[in-house]
């Protein structure tokens, strides 16, 4: 190991920015034009020339009369005939669907039945009903319902209204349904209820369709109650992607324990700079968890939080914080940090200990770890990984990365000491690069001279909408790179026609072979596995 000059903790010192080079209507169209009077002042008046309805066009929408002549048969057959010839083409007539929902549902006409529920009364026929299987069993089993004529409902979910209900019953009278987002945790709730198959995969698919931050935590929620699986996954796709890009405090307050565990345990969480990032979003979102009346801006909440802490350890004798029984809660989500790669950088591990939130034996194993891992790769043949272990991977790679704001050419690289291993990263429109450096640029750490270096790592590119939507997503998938000292290599290869800013990178990097470990000290299972 060699040591070098210190440079700037996060980047490098010149950091090179360029310049960046259907609403749907009730019943049929109405007509598009009128039946006309001719105009006192033209000439055509005084001719007796007839406007044809649904045109304001006299040159081929009138036809000539003689008032006073007689006319044969065949010619007052042509002028009855003549209207349909000329009727506007746009008119159509209200459908089958439109009547039957108008007629039978809304108006309630020759209705044998009626439902009332939440203070309302629904004039209904038991014939349509019947497509609700909850509906069908009532009416042809031993139910005393089978034979009344009034029927009382028992709403068990507090999710359901009177609007949901009315979209729901309304369901079974007509072709299609339209679900707003803000209704669509009601209306879903009605149709488990009510065991609606169809309109249960509507909701799920306008669920898939408009998931974003104030809609994500209750979708998830309902999707798990319904059975919705794919619903489910989808949410927790967009949480992965975006509880670290697009940090909100409102979703803070929202995210449960179990889904939390989930996010943090999963090696695809899109980390933005580095794993110590991580346990500053958990303890901001613990502090919400905890005091969910706080209102503030995200800006001030990482100060709230650490003020509130602090207050806290006055009363915790000793005990960190999850060792209390107000952190407890919390201790299944706190485990799956990967506290290797915040021991690894100075500053971190001074922070986490003064935090006293993380119980000191997690702490001790960890640099215990870490300091045998440094001995193998200074006096073992450790160069670092020599094939794909997706398990370890997964559960134990280094999570980072970076937002690109703009068009442009970056070089940086993440801190923390990786085992002698100083990896630039360069960012170009033609692609993203990877380097060994040993030599050429100063370092603020020791860097490993020997001549071949492997790493393990996934690369993964993505730009989102305003809404947290993925727009476009590239990844190198798992590989392992081996480098010899300064040797630069590409290891994305871009079009800068397709790229929309900002970009963010995200990466997963293992720098040293796993040490095999005996059951008993394995790391602690990953939710993935």
């Amino acid at each position: 190991m060699v040591p070098h000059e210190p440079i700037d903790r996060h980047f490098l010192p010149s950091e090179v920015h360029k310049s960046p080079g259907s609403a749907r209507t009730e019943g049929g169209a109405r007509a598009g034009g009128s039946a006309g009077r001719p105009d006192p002042g033209d000439p055509a008046a005084g001719y007796g020339f007839c406007y044809c309805p649904g045109s304001h066009k006299r040159s081929r929408a009138f036809r000539y009369c003689r008032p006073d002549s007689e006319r044969d048969e065949d010619e007052e057959e042509r002028d009855e005939q003549q209207p349909l010839l000329h009727a506007p083409a746009r008119k159509k007539l209200r459908s089958t669907s439109e009547y039957i929902y108008q007629t039978l549902f809304l108006n309630g006409e020759n209705s044998d039945i009626k439902i009332c529920a939440l203070g309302e009364e629904w004039r209904l026929h038991k014939i349509y009903l019947c497509q609700s299987a909850y509906f069908s069993s009532m009416f042809s089993g031993s139910w005393k319902e089978s034979s009344v004529n009034i029927i009382e409902l028992e709403i068990p979910d507090q999710n359901i209204d009177v609007e949901a209900l009315q979209v729901a019953f309304g369901s079974l009278y007509r072709d299609d349904v339209l679900i707003k987002p803000s209704r669509v945790v009601a209306i879903l709730a009605a149709a488990r209820m009510l065991q609606l198959d169809g309109l249960i995969k509507q909701c799920g698919k306008t669920m898939k369709e408009t998931i974003t931050v104030k809609t994500v935590c209750g979708y998830y929620t309902s999707a798990g109650t319904c059975g919705l699986d794919s619903v489910k996954k989808n949410c927790l796709k967009w949480l992965l992607n975006n509880l670290m890009t697009h940090q909100n405090v409102k979703l803070f307050k929202e995210l449960s324990i179990n889904v939390m565990k989930q996010l943090i345990g999963s090696s695809n969480l899109f980390v933005m700079q580095m794993e110590m990032d991580v346990y500053t979003a958990l303890k901001m979102w613990m502090f919400l968890q905890l005091v969910p009346s706080w209102n503030g801006s995200l800006e001030q909440l990482l100060t709230e939080t650490d003020v509130w802490f602090s207050k806290q350890r006055k009363d915790f004798e000793g005990m960190t914080f999850l060792e209390t029984e107000q952190g407890k809660p919390f201790v299944s989500v706190f485990r799956h940090l990967r506290l290797q790669y915040i021991i690894s950088d100075l500053a971190f591990a001074r922070i986490i200990e003064q935090d006293a939130i993380v119980p000191s034996e997690w702490l001790s194993s960890v640099y215990k770890q870490q300091w045998f891992a440094m001995l193998r790769a200074e006096q073992d043949s450790e160069v670092g990984p020599q094939e794909i272990d997706k398990e370890e991977l997964k559960g134990n790679s280094m999570r980072c990365g970076r937002k690109l704001a703009k068009a442009g050419e970056y070089c940086w690289r993440w801190t923390g000491f990786n085992f002698g291993f100083d990896l630039l990263v360069t960012y170009t429109d033609r692609c993203i690069s990877f380097k060994r450096n040993t030599l050429n640029q100063p370092c603020s750490r020791s860097v490993s001279l020997r001549c071949r270096r492997s790493v393990a790592f996934k690369l993964r590119l993505a730009s989102f909408d305003s809404s947290g939507k993925l727009i476009c997503s590239r990844t190198t998938g798992y590989q392992i790179l081996t480098l010899k000292k300064d040797q630069k290599q590409v290891v994305m290869n871009l079009d800068s026609r397709f790229l929309t800013f900002p970009l963010y990178i995200c990466c997963n990097f293992l720098y040293i072979s796993p040490e095999k470990r005996t059951e008993n000290n394995r790391h602690p299972e990953n939710p993935e596995n």
